[in-house]
């Protein structure tokens, strides 16, 4: 379904500064950018290319300048945010945007001319098509300028004397290479000039306000011409290949509208699957794929869009890169070690695994499940990684090692881990104790004996409330040993999963505080704002965020937790979609058909962090069907669709 803007909204400089737009191709690549057309991250661009994927991608193609002149004076249609100047001025000339999954659309409109800009991005590929059609009456002369460069998409990029190292000009493209990276620029139809030269200083406002060097040079290798009558379109594309056909946009089939469709719709530019693995892609446009996020994800992302066979290809590949108990927190670059610093991870896959074979059986797939599950109790009772073990006196699981933080809290500011949470975790033994019963199910579906797990779950269960439960404060405490009391939404986690360990009347009270404090339209703070170390506000420069990143900024995916123990404790369905109202202006608000990674903890309530984040459309999408609609989850279901 496309989300448009008005000729309002597009005059409205800063609200087209504000939202952004993504389109993705399977790879982990990506175009994404502003509908004014100005660039306020270094991470926009017109073609991100996946160069490993799906962890290394590359800014190849940031822009395009675009002049059209019919009898006066050229006028631009692009725009780009220079010190102190926007230039060319082109978003005074936007009358209306639009995006849907796979195509991008621009409408200009001059005193003499109209022009409709189309941007489609390439499914599998690392390539992009830019078409300029003429939608007025008279003839113009358009003038196209591509600004390159080749750098990886975290870093700036400046003028250097020896970019680019090969420049090549055949009779229908321009081949720009460097450091053996390959960028294709094909335009057939073009009259083109070798018009070669720097622009400077460049500026991305969205990277100043986090305190981050705000500023790159761009590369223009050549001048594209066209004249083009009423009717007649001018096609550009841009690939990593030698080779690349120009992309008709298929228009997406349009939804009914619900919400569910529409985040359906979300998830699906989160899929990644490669030669290396199938994935999730955490959020774009900064993050890869993160093990504890993939797994939260799986249901919303995979199981509830009927990718089935998806699901299982990732969990495998986090299997099969598992040691010593546990899946990596993250992928990194090929020849070096998986990241493993995570407790909850692996104990989430147990979940994702669970949920899978509910909504598909499927048996070989099953008993690699099993396997892994067993490893993992082997591993959590002998003792891995970072202190992460079983405490023999309770059952309960214990982690933590100076200087590291292994929950999902796991802001880090220098040497300062702002939320350590070291010993218990309330949600780590919620999800330990799932974990467990999911084995046992495991074991018992497969005919095979599930006593270890049995007997870890019963020691852990009988210690959860003991451990806990706050009475004085009327809610769990989110660690034990070391104990702390601060009200945070963690232990929503352990009073929402399929087989979670919290009892029924401390979980009303907790949840009773929980809905007082920390619910708010967008998503559960991370912190009650009466504590002392609360921060209201997730902005300033990058230290600041990491600062504020869990001490009372708001999470939207915190929403599924949230719904799904209001639903199992309560059957409030009417409720749980009350709570969800603001889902569908959340989907527009700052990434044009995505939900933001957070938003501020006091009202009211600015978006922030990542425009697109996994977890948070899978979450809501997971709770909204399952819990806010009463729908189970499998592919006889999904098939019936």
């Amino acid at each position: 379904m496309a989300i448009k803007l008005s000729e309002q909204q597009c005059q409205n400089l800063d609200l087209a500064m504000r939202r952004e737009w993504l389109l993705t191709n399977g790879l982990g690549g990506f175009a994404m950018g502003t509908p004014s057309g100005i660039n306020t991250r270094r991470y926009h661009g017109l073609l991100v290319a996946a160069v490993r994927p799906p962890t290394y991608r590359m800014v190849l193609l940031a822009s395009m300048d675009a002049f059209i002149q019919t009898d006066g004076n050229p006028v631009g249609l692009s725009a780009n945010q220079y010190p102190g100047a926007i230039y060319p001025d082109g978003y005074l000339y936007l009358r209306g945007f639009s995006v849907e999954p796979n195509v991008a659309v621009w409408r200009y409109k001059t005193a003499e001319a109209e022009i409709e800009r189309k941007l489609i991005m390439h499914a599998g590929h690392n390539a992009i098509t830019i078409s300029y059609r003429n939608l007025g009456s008279r003839s113009v002369l358009l003038t196209l300028r591509p600004l390159v460069c080749h750098k990886f998409y975290h870093s700036n990029f400046g003028a250097s004397g020896d970019y680019p190292q090969r420049l090549d000009y055949s009779k229908a493209s321009t081949l720009v290479s460097h450091d053996g990276m390959d960028l294709t620029i094909g335009h057939p139809g073009a009259r083109r000039s070798p018009v070669q030269g720097w622009y400077y200083r460049f500026e991305h406002v969205r990277e100043a306000e986090r305190g981050l060097d705000s500023r790159d040079d761009l590369y223009c290798p050549c001048e594209l011409a066209y004249e083009l009558a009423p009717g007649e379109q001018a096609i550009v594309t841009a690939s990593d290949e030698r080779e690349t056909k120009p992309a008709e946009s298929e228009s997406s089939v349009a939804p009914r509208g619900s919400l569910a469709d529409q985040l359906r719709e979300a998830a699906g530019q989160f899929l990644v699957q490669t030669p290396a693995r199938t994935s999730i892609i955490s959020g774009y446009p900064w993050f890869t794929d993160w093990g504890r996020d993939t797994m939260v994800a799986i249901p919303g992302i995979c199981l509830h869009t009927g990718r089935f066979a998806e699901a299982r290809a990732i969990i495998d590949a986090f299997i099969g890169a598992m040691s010593e108990g546990l899946i990596p927190n993250r992928f990194v670059e090929e020849g070096e070690a998986p990241d493993n610093n995570t407790v909850d991870a692996t104990l989430w896959m147990a979940n994702a695994l669970h949920r899978t074979l509910e909504a598909e059986w499927d048996e070989p797939f099953a008993r690699r499940c099993l396997d892994a599950l067993r490893e993992v109790l082997a591993w959590h009772l002998k003792g891995t990684m970072h202190g992460i073990r079983v405490d023999p006196e309770d059952g309960l699981l214990t982690q933590g090692e100076p200087g590291l933080q292994l929950t999902w809290m796991d802001a880090k500011v220098g040497e300062w881990v702002v939320t350590p949470r070291h010993g218990k975790p309330v949600e780590v033994n919620g999800l330990w104790v799932n974990a467990l019963r999911v084995g046992e199910w495991l074991a018992s579906r497969l005919g095979v004996d599930g006593a270890p797990f049995v007997r870890a779950a019963e020691a852990a269960e009988a210690s959860f409330d003991a451990k806990f439960w706050h009475e004085g404060r009327g809610h769990y405490l989110d660690t034990a040993d070391p104990a702390d009391a601060s009200l945070r939404p963690n232990q929503l986690i352990a009073m929402s999963l399929p087989f979670g360990p919290a009892k029924r009347n401390h979980a009303l009270k907790a949840l009773e505080v929980v809905t007082r404090e920390l619910l708010t339209p967008v998503g559960l703070r991370t912190l009650g704002p009466s504590e002392s170390h609360y921060l209201g506000r997730f902005g300033g420069p990058l230290s600041e965020l990491d600062a504020a990143y869990h001490q009372g900024t708001v999470w939207p995916w915190l929403l599924g937790p949230y719904i799904s123990a209001l639903v199992r404790l309560t059957g409030d369905r009417a409720r749980a979609r009350r709570v969800l109202g603001n889902a569908k202006e959340m989907l527009l608000e700052y990434g044009l058909g995505g939900i933001s990674e957070v938003y501020d903890g006091d009202q009211p309530h600015q978006p922030g962090g990542c425009p697109w984040q996994a977890w948070s459309v899978a979450e809501i999408l997971r709770a909204w069907i399952e819990d806010a609609q009463g729908e189970a989850q499998s592919s006889e279901k999904m098939n019936a669709k």
